[in-house]
């Protein structure tokens, strides 16, 4: 029976290693193994029938281009992860002010500025609101030119909505035929700023989430 001792002061190798690092050490052993064969096969080879060096030659730069390409995207990936949290941390500043994006409505009983563009020969456009559910709550012309407009929260019937997350956007028209819907922006208080898969997410005060890149204006709050 085989007994693996293990010296005293010594604790076993962490099991958490990183991937890339994982497959590099991998990979530099492999290059190791892979010049020793190389060596051997070079000693051992027939004198009267020896292997062209041409062929040794593009072995060797093979698989030196592979090692290069794992460590090349090894630098890549932390070049990554750096502008990231290099982006999150300039973004900091933004909580706090109020940005403008393409997003659902935290409605809370006060009226909301909205902004929306229409397409090229509009001349009907008209607001469509929709709860979380996904139902029709509201329909209202707007201007067909586009612009800002304020939504003041009511129903068809002229009721206050109860407050929360409502869906807008604009249905234009021209001589009744339906041109398209466009996306209506919003706008809200930044409370958080995080990274998520690598991209940088706004959470604001009525809970949604817009990417950072997808922010369009960008502004101080009105003093209270």
């Amino acid at each position: 029976m085989q007994v693996t001792s293990t010296q005293p002061g010594t604790s076993p190798p962490p099991t958490g290693a990183q991937p890339n690092a994982a497959a590099t050490n991998a990979l530099s052993s492999d290059f190791e193994t892979f010049l020793k064969m190389l060596t051997v096969q070079m000693e051992n080879q027939d004198p009267l029938n020896p292997v062209d060096s041409a062929d040794f030659a593009t072995q060797l730069a093979a698989f030196s281009s592979v090692e290069q390409q794992v460590r090349t995207n090894d630098l890549l990936g932390g070049l990554s992860e750096q502008m990231g949290l290099m982006g999150l941390g300039q973004l900091q500043g933004w909580v706090g002010m109020v940005a403008r994006a393409e997003m659902p409505v935290a409605f809370d009983g006060t009226p909301v500025e909205l902004q929306y563009d229409t397409s090229t020969g509009t001349d009907l456009a008209q607001l469509v609101v929709r709860d979380a559910t996904g139902g029709i709550v509201q329909q209202k012309s707007v201007s067909p030119s586009g612009g800002p407009v304020i939504w003041d929260g009511t129903d068809e019937t002229g009721q206050m909505l109860p407050a929360g997350t409502y869906h807008l956007s604009v249905d234009a028209f021209q001589r009744e035929a339906h041109l398209g819907t466009a996306p209506v922006a919003s706008q809200s208080r930044v409370v958080e700023a995080r990274l998520s898969g690598g991209t940088t997410v706004l959470v604001m005060a009525g809970g949604q989430e817009v990417q950072a890149a997808e922010v369009i204006a960008l502004r101080q709050p009105d003093p209270n």
